[in-house]
Protein backbone atom coordinates (compact mmCIF):
# COMPACT_ATOMS: atom_id res chain seq x y z
CA UNK A 1 0.00 0.00 0.00
CA UNK A 2 2.78 2.45 1.01
CA UNK A 3 4.63 1.66 -2.21
CA UNK A 4 1.54 2.45 -4.30
CA UNK A 5 1.00 5.63 -2.32
CA UNK A 6 4.56 6.78 -2.91
CA UNK A 7 4.36 5.99 -6.63
CA UNK A 8 1.13 7.97 -6.95
CA UNK A 9 2.61 10.94 -5.09
CA UNK A 10 5.61 10.96 -7.40
CA UNK A 11 3.40 10.82 -10.51
CA UNK A 12 1.35 13.74 -9.21
CA UNK A 13 4.47 15.79 -8.51
CA UNK A 14 5.87 15.03 -11.95
CA UNK A 15 2.61 16.18 -13.57
CA UNK A 16 3.11 19.66 -12.09
CA UNK A 17 5.15 22.36 -13.73
CA UNK A 18 8.12 23.66 -11.73
CA UNK A 19 6.14 26.76 -10.73
CA UNK A 20 3.18 24.69 -9.58
CA UNK A 21 5.48 22.34 -7.66
CA UNK A 22 7.02 25.31 -5.84
CA UNK A 23 3.53 26.65 -5.05
CA UNK A 24 2.54 23.25 -3.68
CA UNK A 25 5.56 23.25 -1.37
CA UNK A 26 4.79 26.80 -0.28
CA UNK A 27 1.24 25.84 0.73
CA UNK A 28 2.45 22.72 2.53
CA UNK A 29 4.53 25.05 4.69
CA UNK A 30 1.45 25.69 6.82
CA UNK A 31 1.66 22.09 8.09
CA UNK A 32 5.32 21.15 7.56
CA UNK A 33 8.34 23.31 8.53
CA UNK A 34 9.60 25.33 5.55
CA UNK A 35 13.11 24.03 6.10
CA UNK A 36 11.92 20.53 5.23
CA UNK A 37 9.88 21.22 2.13
CA UNK A 38 11.19 24.29 0.29
CA UNK A 39 14.45 22.68 -0.86
CA UNK A 40 13.00 19.18 -1.31
CA UNK A 41 13.05 17.50 -4.71
CA UNK A 42 10.00 15.64 -5.99
CA UNK A 43 11.14 12.21 -4.66
CA UNK A 44 12.24 13.78 -1.35
CA UNK A 45 8.87 15.46 -0.91
CA UNK A 46 7.16 12.09 -1.40
CA UNK A 47 9.10 10.67 1.55
CA UNK A 48 8.36 13.73 3.71
CA UNK A 49 4.63 13.47 3.00
CA UNK A 50 4.56 9.74 3.76
CA UNK A 51 6.30 10.39 7.09
CA UNK A 52 4.22 13.42 8.08
CA UNK A 53 0.83 12.13 6.92
CA UNK A 54 0.96 8.32 7.27
CA UNK A 55 -1.98 6.88 5.38
CA UNK A 56 -3.29 10.36 4.50
CA UNK A 57 -0.64 11.84 2.21
CA UNK A 58 -2.79 11.50 -0.92
CA UNK A 59 -5.69 13.25 0.77
CA UNK A 60 -3.39 16.08 1.87
CA UNK A 61 -2.01 16.47 -1.66
CA UNK A 62 -5.57 16.52 -3.05
CA UNK A 63 -6.38 19.40 -0.69
CA UNK A 64 -3.40 21.40 -1.98
CA UNK A 65 -4.14 20.58 -5.62
CA UNK A 66 -7.59 22.15 -5.23
CA UNK A 67 -5.97 25.32 -3.89
CA UNK A 68 -3.59 25.65 -6.84
CA UNK A 69 -6.27 24.91 -9.43
CA UNK A 70 -5.12 21.41 -10.43
CA UNK A 71 -8.26 19.45 -9.60
CA UNK A 72 -7.81 17.69 -12.92
CA UNK A 73 -5.00 15.71 -11.27
CA UNK A 74 -7.35 14.65 -8.45
CA UNK A 75 -9.55 13.02 -11.07
CA UNK A 76 -6.69 11.63 -13.15
CA UNK A 77 -5.07 9.86 -10.21
CA UNK A 78 -8.36 9.23 -8.34
CA UNK A 79 -7.12 10.91 -5.19
CA UNK A 80 -9.30 10.77 -2.06
CA UNK A 81 -10.97 13.92 -0.77
CA UNK A 82 -11.96 14.70 2.80
CA UNK A 83 -15.67 14.59 2.01
CA UNK A 84 -15.25 11.03 0.74
CA UNK A 85 -14.23 9.68 4.16
CA UNK A 86 -17.04 7.36 5.36
CA UNK A 87 -18.23 7.60 8.92
CA UNK A 88 -16.81 4.79 11.05
CA UNK A 89 -19.98 4.57 13.12
CA UNK A 90 -23.22 5.03 11.17
CA UNK A 91 -25.51 7.47 12.91
CA UNK A 92 -28.11 5.84 15.10
CA UNK A 93 -31.68 7.06 14.74
CA UNK A 94 -32.21 9.92 17.16
CA UNK A 95 -35.06 8.82 19.36
CA UNK A 96 -35.18 12.24 20.98
CA UNK A 97 -36.01 13.87 17.65
CA UNK A 98 -39.77 14.50 17.51
CA UNK A 99 -41.66 12.67 14.77
CA UNK A 100 -42.16 14.66 11.62
CA UNK A 101 -39.07 16.83 12.05
CA UNK A 102 -35.81 16.61 10.24
CA UNK A 103 -32.55 15.80 11.98
CA UNK A 104 -30.29 18.48 10.42
CA UNK A 105 -27.33 16.08 10.41
CA UNK A 106 -29.14 13.19 8.76
CA UNK A 107 -29.25 14.53 5.19
CA UNK A 108 -32.89 13.38 4.94
CA UNK A 109 -36.30 14.95 4.86
CA UNK A 110 -39.06 13.82 7.30
CA UNK A 111 -40.09 10.23 6.75
CA UNK A 112 -36.58 9.11 5.83
CA UNK A 113 -36.72 10.43 2.25
CA UNK A 114 -33.18 11.36 1.10
CA UNK A 115 -32.67 15.05 0.38
CA UNK A 116 -32.20 15.79 -3.34
CA UNK A 117 -28.53 16.01 -4.34
CA UNK A 118 -27.03 19.40 -5.08
CA UNK A 119 -26.31 19.80 -8.78
CA UNK A 120 -23.44 22.31 -8.99
CA UNK A 121 -23.78 24.86 -11.78
CA UNK A 122 -20.80 25.62 -13.98
CA UNK A 123 -19.71 29.25 -13.71
CA UNK A 124 -20.74 31.51 -16.59
CA UNK A 125 -18.68 34.32 -18.12
CA UNK A 126 -20.96 36.77 -16.35
CA UNK A 127 -20.10 35.13 -13.02
CA UNK A 128 -16.39 35.32 -13.82
CA UNK A 129 -16.68 39.00 -14.74
CA UNK A 130 -18.30 39.80 -11.39
CA UNK A 131 -15.39 38.11 -9.62
CA UNK A 132 -12.83 39.78 -11.91
CA UNK A 133 -14.12 43.26 -11.08
CA UNK A 134 -13.19 42.73 -7.43
CA UNK A 135 -9.84 40.94 -7.73
CA UNK A 136 -7.79 44.13 -7.79
CA UNK A 137 -4.05 44.53 -8.31
CA UNK A 138 -3.12 41.19 -6.66
CA UNK A 139 -4.54 39.24 -9.61
CA UNK A 140 -1.18 37.70 -10.58
CA UNK A 141 -0.57 36.43 -7.05
CA UNK A 142 -4.04 34.86 -7.12
CA UNK A 143 -3.32 33.28 -10.50
CA UNK A 144 -0.02 31.72 -9.46
CA UNK A 145 -0.68 30.69 -5.85
CA UNK A 146 -4.35 29.78 -5.98
CA UNK A 147 -5.34 29.02 -9.58
CA UNK A 148 -2.16 27.26 -10.69
CA UNK A 149 -1.44 29.46 -13.71
CA UNK A 150 2.03 29.98 -15.15
CA UNK A 151 3.79 33.36 -14.88
CA UNK A 152 4.42 33.29 -18.64
CA UNK A 153 0.68 33.07 -19.31
CA UNK A 154 -0.04 35.91 -16.90
CA UNK A 155 2.59 38.04 -18.64
CA UNK A 156 0.85 37.34 -21.94
CA UNK A 157 -2.51 38.40 -20.49
CA UNK A 158 -0.86 41.58 -19.19
CA UNK A 159 0.48 42.40 -22.66
CA UNK A 160 -2.89 41.77 -24.28
CA UNK A 161 -4.76 43.97 -21.77
CA UNK A 162 -2.26 46.67 -20.71
CA UNK A 163 -4.84 49.26 -19.68
CA UNK A 164 -7.72 47.18 -18.32
CA UNK A 165 -7.17 45.43 -15.00
CA UNK A 166 -10.65 43.91 -14.99
CA UNK A 167 -10.09 42.23 -18.35
CA UNK A 168 -6.74 40.89 -17.16
CA UNK A 169 -8.44 39.24 -14.20
CA UNK A 170 -11.29 38.02 -16.40
CA UNK A 171 -8.95 36.38 -18.93
CA UNK A 172 -7.06 34.72 -16.08
CA UNK A 173 -10.30 33.29 -14.69
CA UNK A 174 -11.31 32.10 -18.17
CA UNK A 175 -8.01 30.24 -18.45
CA UNK A 176 -8.80 28.52 -15.15
CA UNK A 177 -12.33 27.76 -16.37
CA UNK A 178 -11.12 26.20 -19.62
CA UNK A 179 -8.72 23.95 -17.76
CA UNK A 180 -11.30 22.87 -15.18
CA UNK A 181 -13.98 22.21 -17.81
CA UNK A 182 -17.07 20.77 -16.12
CA UNK A 183 -15.41 21.19 -12.73
CA UNK A 184 -15.39 25.00 -13.09
CA UNK A 185 -18.13 25.50 -10.51
CA UNK A 186 -18.65 28.08 -7.77
CA UNK A 187 -17.68 25.45 -5.19
CA UNK A 188 -14.44 24.70 -6.99
CA UNK A 189 -13.43 28.35 -7.40
CA UNK A 190 -14.36 29.03 -3.78
CA UNK A 191 -12.08 26.17 -2.67
CA UNK A 192 -9.23 27.73 -4.66
CA UNK A 193 -9.75 31.26 -3.33
CA UNK A 194 -10.74 30.74 0.31
CA UNK A 195 -7.16 31.04 1.56
CA UNK A 196 -6.39 34.13 -0.53
CA UNK A 197 -6.64 37.62 0.96
CA UNK A 198 -9.48 38.89 -1.21
CA UNK A 199 -12.45 41.22 -1.03
CA UNK A 200 -14.93 39.27 1.14
CA UNK A 201 -17.64 40.06 -1.40
CA UNK A 202 -15.97 37.64 -3.84
CA UNK A 203 -16.30 34.73 -1.44
CA UNK A 204 -19.83 35.78 -0.46
CA UNK A 205 -20.83 35.90 -4.12
CA UNK A 206 -19.44 32.41 -4.80
CA UNK A 207 -21.17 31.06 -1.69
CA UNK A 208 -24.44 32.56 -2.90
CA UNK A 209 -24.08 30.59 -6.15
CA UNK A 210 -23.74 27.41 -4.07
CA UNK A 211 -27.13 28.09 -2.54
CA UNK A 212 -25.66 28.66 0.94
Amino acid sequence: MARDERATLLEVHQALSEEQFQNLKYLLGSKIPDGLVLQASRPELCLILLQRFPGNSLREIARILRQIGRSDLIQRFQLPLEEQIPEENPREPNRDTPNGTRDPTSGQHPGGIPAPPVNPRRLTEKDLMRVAKRLGKEWQEVGILHLGLEQSRLDQIQEENPNNSTMRSFEMLRDWQRRQREEATASQLLACLEDAHLDPEILNFLRSLQGN
